[in-house]
């Protein structure tokens, strides 16, 4: 009888990628995927610990899925392990503990738990590796497919735990990357996102600092965007996020000059503060980041860019959150993120004085949520009346007939009427004001 297995994902892109390329692995061996309810033989949480919330979320479902079966084998992989490796240890709901660059053995993981019962553990220092953990994975949203080319962070910013759980930079081999991009095409597939932890080092590790500065830094990875446009039946190119330090004249030319590249581009700026830039451990100051945006919008028109901004960094005053305010009004992204900040054990920040209280953090959110609603109407109203290429991908029954969901190159989300629609169908579409989806996903 076939063993029946439920996964459960936390936290980013990269963990859904991991978690089907899991999946995909143990469906090799046989098993079968059921809902994560009551009833499965094999419960896997891929865990996150981004924020405290993250951390008690990953427990929780741990703890959820050992109480709707005993008898099931519970399986702790990712982030949250890395962190709080040893308290899983510790933990009798949890029966297998796997770290972040040994998730390919969970299939064999959990044959040997079934066999012994026993508590079985897959956790390295992940400051260590040095190898890209391959993991092939089909993992889309509808008509677009998410693929993994980088793992890993040196960027070591003084709030963020990533690269104590994600370790350093480890690229996947190009040639890799390549002949999934090519399986992903053949089976329909037209627009790849490329995903990573630091999506802008890939290729660090495979020439080295003094090598990188000779080439370029990016060099790798606009290479790398060359090839994969010469691939056919990739219509579209999505990239992760982006670090600013990328976008030089020259990168930005050649992003322009890739046909299938989306003009989407997430640029993290997290403040927009020079002195909270600098406590943040950022490399960047404000200015020099709305330069990067001003080469983007010489290269493009109108490209759609998009940020992440931390509310309540340790030591952010008054004056400080509104230089944040007056940036983001002054930039004005199609997109902003907003996260409030959130103490992580281990990290600088968490050491520093003048923690922002949560009430103060909630409110500064909120102006910037109001904000962000009212650059992203400004944004996407800037293109009524023109036309854009929309790929379909959902549909619903309207009163008049199907009404279809898709998203242009810049990633405006459209409704529109379609009789003979399809997902993943290419068509021109006229751009009206009734047509715009600007409510959250």
């Amino acid at each position: 009888m076939a063993i029946k297995v439920a996964f459960h994902n936390l936290g980013c892109k990269v963990n859904s990628y991991e978690t089907q390329a899991m999946l995909a692995g143990l469906k090799k061996r046989g098993y079968v995927e059921v809902p994560f309810e009551e009833g499965a033989d094999v419960y896997v949480i891929n865990t996150c610990t981004v924020t405290n919330v993250a951390d008690r979320k990953s427990r929780q479902m741990l703890h959820r899925a050992k109480a709707m079966n005993p008898d099931a084998a519970v399986v702790a992989v990712g982030c949250y392990v890395q962190a709080a490796g040893e308290k899983l240890l510790a933990d009798e709901a949890v029966d297998i503990v796997i770290g972040n660059d040994r998730k390919h053995e969970l299939p064999d993981l959990i044959e040997a738990w079934f066999d012994s019962r026993e508590k079985k553990a897959a956790l390295d220092d992940i400051g260590q590796s040095r190898r890209f953990e391959e993991m092939p994975a089909e993992c889309s949203e509808h008509t677009r497919a998410f693929l993994k080319i980088e793992d890993g962070c040196n960027q070591f910013c003084s709030y963020c735990l990533i690269p104590y759980v994600r370790g350093r930079v480890r690229s996947r081999d190009p040639e890799d990357i390549l002949a999934e991009a090519r399986r992903l095409a053949e089976k329909g597939y037209s627009e790849i996102v490329l995903t990573g932890i630091h999506l802008s080092s890939f290729g660090l590790d495979f020439e080295g600092d003094a090598g990188m500065r000779a080439a370029g830094y990016g060099a790798p990875l606009l290479t790398l965007l060359q090839r994969l446009d010469e691939i056919p039946g990739i219509r579209r190119i999505r990239l992760g996020s982006l670090e600013p330090r990328l976008i030089t004249p020259e990168n930005a030319e050649a992003l322009a000059g890739i046909r299938s590249l989306c003009p989407h581009f997430h640029l993290s700026l997290q403040s927009g503060c020079d002195e909270t830039l600098r406590r943040m451990n950022r490399k960047y100051t404000a200015a020099e980041f709305a330069e990067k945006v001003r080469i983007l919008r010489k290269a493009y028109d109108r490209p759609a860019l998009t940020t992440d901004v931390i509310v309540g960094f340790p030591g952010e005053t008054e004056e400080e959150f509104a230089a944040t305010v007056a940036f983001l009004k002054e930039i004005r992204f199609a997109q902003t993120h907003i996260f409030r900040y959130s103490r992580r054990k281990g990290t600088v920040a968490d050491r520093m004085p003048d923690q922002i209280p949560e009430p103060v953090k909630a409110d500064r959110s909120n102006v910037l949520l109001r904000l962000n609603r009212e650059n992203r109407r400004l944004y996407a109203e800037s293109f009524i009346g023109d036309t854009r290429e929309v790929l379909l991908e959902t549909a619903e029954e309207g009163p008049d007939g199907p009404v279809w969901t898709g998203y242009t190159p810049e990633y405006l989300r459209l409704k529109l009427r379609c009789e003979d629609g399809r997902p993943g169908l290419y068509i021109p579409v006229k751009i009206e004001k009734d047509s715009l989806l600007l409510t959250e996903e």
